[in-house]
């Protein structure tokens, strides 16, 4: 199969997610390895938040113990790229919105959107700290793979434990909340609004593709 016809299946299927096929400027979208570091992301937290609750109804066992080691190793590795993904942030100033999203949205939902992407953020740091801590509090330490021991984050205590624990779950809890609000104001521009908002987030259509008029 050609490239071109790669790119013209591509191009169909970009054509049904965009209602509007609106093909956004270099300045309104993100680095590709920006939107790289957003899937992660998002496919880290719908697996660590699935593995989590699926793992606390289960008896204690060799495999209960598996997949909380998997758990913490996920946590672990969701807080390096949460590291990586901020300081990306920090050193590449995020695009501007599209003066017509700008313009069509009332100042409230903007300031929510805002205050949820600075909780989220907060929350992709805090939620694996805290579980560290509540693992190094209960006597788990932390092994990253089996092979890689992490530093305790507490001493063991198991006060501290009890105390932590609910901590993590209610968290974990919160980040799930604002992630599906999250989705769903997303949701909401790409197919209510039908701005082109979500591209902001996806790559870049071909050229040959990206044939409707660019937002201002």
């Amino acid at each position: 199969m050609s490239k071109s016809n790669n790119l013209n299946k591509f191009d169909c299927l970009a054509a049904r997610l965009w209602p509007m096929s609106v093909a956004l400027s270099k300045s309104h979208r993100y680095t590709i390895t920006a939107i790289a570091l957003h899937w992660l992301t998002a496919l880290a937290i719908v697996g660590m938040l699935g593995l989590g609750w699926y793992m606390s109804d289960l008896p204690l066992s060799p495999e209960r113990l598996k997949l909380y080691n998997w758990h913490k190793w996920a946590g672990v590795s969701l807080l390096g790229v949460s590291l990586v993904r901020l300081s990306w942030r920090w050193t590449h100033r995020p695009p501007v919105l599209p003066r017509q999203v700008v313009e069509q949205s009332p100042a409230w939902q903007l300031r929510l959107a805002a205050a949820t992407h600075m909780a989220l953020y907060g929350l992709l740091l805090a939620v694996p700290l805290i579980g560290w801590a509540y693992s190094s509090a209960a006597g788990f330490p932390v092994v990253v793979f089996g092979m890689l021991p992490l530093p305790d984050l507490l001493p063991k205590d198991t006060a501290w434990a009890d105390l932590i624990k609910p901590l993590h779950a209610l968290g974990a809890y919160t980040l799930c909340v604002l992630a599906v609000l999250h989705t769903a104001a997303a949701v909401k521009h790409q197919f209510v609004d039908q701005d082109g908002l979500m591209q902001r987030m996806w790559p870049a259509r071909s050229a040959a593709g990206a044939a409707a008029e660019t937002l201002p």
